[in-house]
């Protein structure tokens, strides 16, 4: 089990790419990439009821002693990985009010208290998602959870505490970005609905001055010296749009798309215009090589020397779907909650990796 809990706990070490968006007959979308070189043994699409027992600060080992448990309020639907106990651990997901959000790799910068307050309840860093989701109804609840009674404390699950740092988006729209740091914990609470990974979201948003000539409109015809330039080809005022995986220029690349992308009428096309709007940030594999990939197990075979869009998953707030792809398979899958809903039973979807083709002859 040790090699196991090892690789779990390094699977939410795992970069990411995050955003919310909306369709022009009002829903509310939130989707995210996954981006790393492995998965962990145990990882799949799950459903768990309200009443569910979970974990907020495990003293030790998941083993279910002298851990501190609650219940959840609400339903929840999402992708994580599984432990020995009734909930596991969601990487992100969406709550049966439409709250929906997840964790991204923050590295070089996350940092959580290592004092005791008696007065605030401790969360691990990875439990924070399962947390919100199964307490909090919109994105003004976990604002005031995140400000009045959570302590992100530096309490190792699998030995170790990743570094991270959240987005949660509402079905009113509100989107909020949670990061904490030696100087504090930072809530932006008016989030543009954009995040990636290192460095923090105030300074992404910062850089964008640096692509202010972006626009969705070519640029015509100049004269310089007297020599006439005509254009010659489209898509000349996006000229200068990072096109590489790093996160400043995935952020960057988000932040226009969301703004020029053309919205879908409805939720089938929303979504789909989302998967192409993640599609535009995702890591092919061979094109982000992994400096140390450290030794290889048994449990870990599918481990590749790449980092690359492991899966990438979709959810409305207000149907309650949850729509995921992997790398392997591109085909879409989708799953009701609501349905769910009625059952209340624990359900678990594989992702399914082996690809699915529509053959016509």
């Amino acid at each position: 089990m040790e090699v196991d809990h090892k690789e779990k706990a390094a699977c939410m070490n795992a970069g990411c790419s995050a955003v919310s968006w909306e369709t022009m007959d009002g829903k509310h979308l939130w989707g995210r990439n996954f981006d790393f070189n492995r998965l962990a043994k145990g990882t799949n699409v799950f459903f768990i009821p309200a009443k569910t027992p979970y974990q907020i600060c495990p003293e030790e080992e998941p083993t279910g002693k002298g851990d501190r448990e609650r219940k959840t309020i609400y339903g929840i639907i999402g992708i994580g990985v599984s432990l020995s106990l009734d909930c596991p651990i969601f990487y992100e997901g969406m709550n049966e009010e439409g709250l929906m959000g997840g964790q991204l790799y923050y590295r070089e910068f996350a940092d959580f208290s290592r004092k005791t307050n008696e007065e605030r309840t401790p969360v691990a860093p990875p439990l924070l998602v399962t947390y919100l989701l199964a307490t909090c109804r919109d994105v003004g609840e976990v604002a005031r959870e995140m400000k009045e009674n959570i302590q992100l404390a530096m309490q190792p699950i699998f030995g170790s505490v990743p570094p991270l740092h959240w987005m949660f988006t509402d079905k009113q729209g509100r989107s909020i970005v949670i990061e904490s740091r030696k100087e504090g914990l930072f809530l932006y609470e008016d989030a543009m609905g954009v995040l990636t990974n290192s460095p923090g979201y105030d300074w992404h948003c910062t850089n964008l001055l640096n692509y202010m000539h972006i626009r969705d409109e070519d640029y015509g015809k100049r004269v310089i010296n007297s020599h006439v330039l005509n254009p010659c080809f489209s898509g000349s005022g996006a000229l200068g749009l990072p096109g590489d995986c790093s996160s400043p220029s995935r952020f960057v690349r988000l932040a226009f798309l969301k703004e020029f992308m053309q919205k879908g009428r409805n939720e089938e096309e929303g979504v789909a215009g989302l998967f192409h709007m993640m599609g535009h940030v995702s890591f092919p594999a061979g094109l982000v090589k992994v400096g140390q990939i450290g030794e290889i197990t048994e449990i870990e075979e599918g481990l590749v020397p790449y980092d690359y869009t492991v899966y990438t998953a979709v959810m409305c707030a207000e149907s309650l779907s949850f729509y995921w792809t992997t790398y392997e398979n591109q085909q879409i899958r989708c799953v009701d909650m609501r349905t769910l809903l009625q059952d209340r039973r624990k359900r678990e979807f594989p992702l399914k990796e082996k690809a699915e083709f529509c053959r016509l002859s």
